[in-house]
């Protein structure tokens, strides 16, 4: 259990960031709350006891610093992680505290490997980005199933989301994604290196385990696992695929937001990832299942925090979930929130 340590969340009060709040204080460390909005923070404090709300912009370094002050941790919430990530993660470098964060944003995790990985790694400093449903589970996944193997010839993640209502986090961020691929439509990761596309991607059939079974999918529906595998597993193909149907609404600008159903805040949402990977004529799998994507990150990234304060990470430095933690035991810690099935 956290031991009542404070972890600083920034973007507290966003949707995910809620959740994140929430799973903290269930795993008894002492959530520090911080963001730009002073009244959104004052509301989410003025929710439970013991609620410290620290205003903060990334904007203003000395706010940051003050908002990570006695801190153990920080975990950042807060998108489009391309304006978020580097300063926070500055302020985390000075304070001398691990960062994690939950950013799907392709662009801006690239710029987290491209610019902290040396100065991370002088520093002994724990970098951890795309924390998440997007990139920190499918990197888990792919990791968990190539077992022994040292390198493999593709991943293939495949999504099957009952519905995808996207936050206004999620809009932004998609919104921040696009205007940062002036030369093409799309991205894909192949032949060991990231390719900006002007064509349509491709819709094919994937073969989703019973009782999902086959569905249409975008087959390069590009996400955050193109950077967090590939930056510690030898394997040149990595594609990532969505159900056409969560594709169309995730995209379409009226698509309502998430409503919660449970006590938990959770949406209705169901999802299931089906993670493949190839070597030669051989095949590996694992999926897993659960509900709420949003949701889920919050025991992701609270685990992660957990696991670096208690030492169990094998590297320093910038580094992906499968790079830094035991993929197959930290799936199993979340046990109570996923449902997992490996097939080696």
């Amino acid at each position: 259990m956290g031991s009542g340590l404070a972890v600083a969340v920034f973007g507290a009060y966003g949707h995910t960031g809620r959740f994140v709040v929430a799973h903290l204080r269930e795993r008894g460390y002492v959530p520090v709350l911080s963001g730009r909005d002073i009244g959104k923070l004052q509301t989410l404090a003025a929710s439970g006891p013991g609620l410290d709300a620290r205003p903060a912009s990334v904007g203003d370094p000395a706010s940051l610093d003050r908002a990570l002050a006695g801190t153990a941790a920080v975990i950042n919430c807060a998108g489009p992680f391309a304006a978020t990530a580097a300063p926070v993660i500055e302020a985390a470098l000075r304070a001398g505290i691990p960062y994690v964060d939950v950013a799907a944003e392709i662009e801006a995790n690239v710029d987290t490997f491209a610019y902290f990985a040396d100065r991370a790694r002088a520093a002994e400093a724990v970098v951890v980005p795309a924390m998440a449903f997007y990139g920190g589970l499918g990197d888990l996944l792919a990791t968990a199933a190539m077992g022994d193997w040292t390198a493999a010839d593709e991943a293939h993640i495949a999504y099957a989301l009952s519905s995808w209502h996207p936050t206004a986090g999620t809009r932004a961020t998609s919104k921040v994604s696009r205007q940062r691929r002036p030369n093409g439509r799309h991205v894909r990761y192949a032949d060991g290196r990231l390719e900006y596309r002007h064509d349509d991607p491709p819709t094919v059939r994937w073969p989703f385990p019973e009782p999902t079974g086959p569905r249409a999918v975008i087959a390069e529906f590009t996400m955050a696992d193109v950077i967090t595998i590939p930056s510690h597993l030898s394997i040149p193909e990595v594609r990532t695929y969505m159900t056409v149907e969560a594709a169309r609404e995730v995209l379409a600008p009226d698509t309502p937001a998430p409503v919660a159903v449970d006590e938990h805040g959770r949406s209705a949402q169901t999802f299931l990832v089906d993670v493949v990977v190839r070597s030669g004529g051989a095949e590996r799998r694992a999926v897993a299942s659960g509900q709420d994507i949003y949701a889920v990150s919050a025991p992701l990234a609270v685990e992660a925090v957990h696991r670096i304060l208690t030492g169990q990470t094998r590297t320093v430095g910038v580094a992906s979930a499968g790079a830094i933690f035991d993929a197959p035991d930290f799936l199993r810690a979340l046990s109570a929130h996923i449902s997992l099935e490996l097939c080696q």
